[in-house]
């Protein structure tokens, strides 16, 4: 099984390209929402680090910005405590999928969480800074507190283009985008 990550600044469009190639795909993003919802254990393990922010089950994301707005540290407790759960669901992922051909890891902190392997193909999503902000903007609830705080958590997005194998550049169409991934799949089919 060839394994794609999905590397990229955050907005620039890694989910959608990720879905743009057809294999299965693995949304860390979505998964965390389900973990906030569904997973007693974690509120449980985030209350016990963090009791001042979370107070009740299920988990808002209210209080998880909240939390990490607040101090700086949070936000590495709370990503060490969410991305043991977000490991634990990829493998399980990976096993519903081993028979796939190829399957696509979504994961905004890939490489910062050492979730990759050494053979994974990696492809950067390129985008225009200003296309990327004013489609942060349009998102429900956007913080750019928020969003910062992210970043300063993240490697420097010329270090993942250089570890990449592939860039996409995306200029939100579909037609540019698709083009670049049949492209890819052509490279490593």
């Amino acid at each position: 099984m060839k394994r794609i990550g999905i590397l990229g600044n955050i907005g620039s469009g890694k989910s959608y390209v990720a879905k743009c190639f057809g294999y299965p795909v693995f949304d860390a993003d979505k998964e965390v929402g389900k973990l906030y919802r569904k997973e007693k254990k974690v509120y449980i393990k985030l209350k016990k680090k963090l009791p001042k922010y979370f107070k009740k089950f299920p988990i808002d994301k209210v209080d998880v910005a909240k939390a990490i707005l607040d101090k700086n540290k949070n936000i590495k407790k709370i990503v060490k405590i969410i991305h043991f759960e977000i490991r634990k669901k990829m493998n399980i992922f990976l096993r519903k999928n081993q028979n796939k051909k190829i399957v696509i890891l979504d994961i905004p902190l890939l490489l910062e969480n050492r979730i990759n392997k050494k053979d994974d193909i990696l492809i950067f999503i390129q985008s225009n800074k200003k296309d990327i902000e004013k489609k942060l903007k349009k998102r429900k609830n956007f913080n750019y507190k928020l969003f910062t705080k992210f970043k300063n958590i993240q490697l420097p997005l010329d270090y993942k283009m250089k570890k990449s194998q592939f860039i996409i550049k995306n200029n939100f169409t579909k037609r540019t985008v698709m083009r670049y991934v049949q492209n890819i799949k052509k490279k490593i089919q």
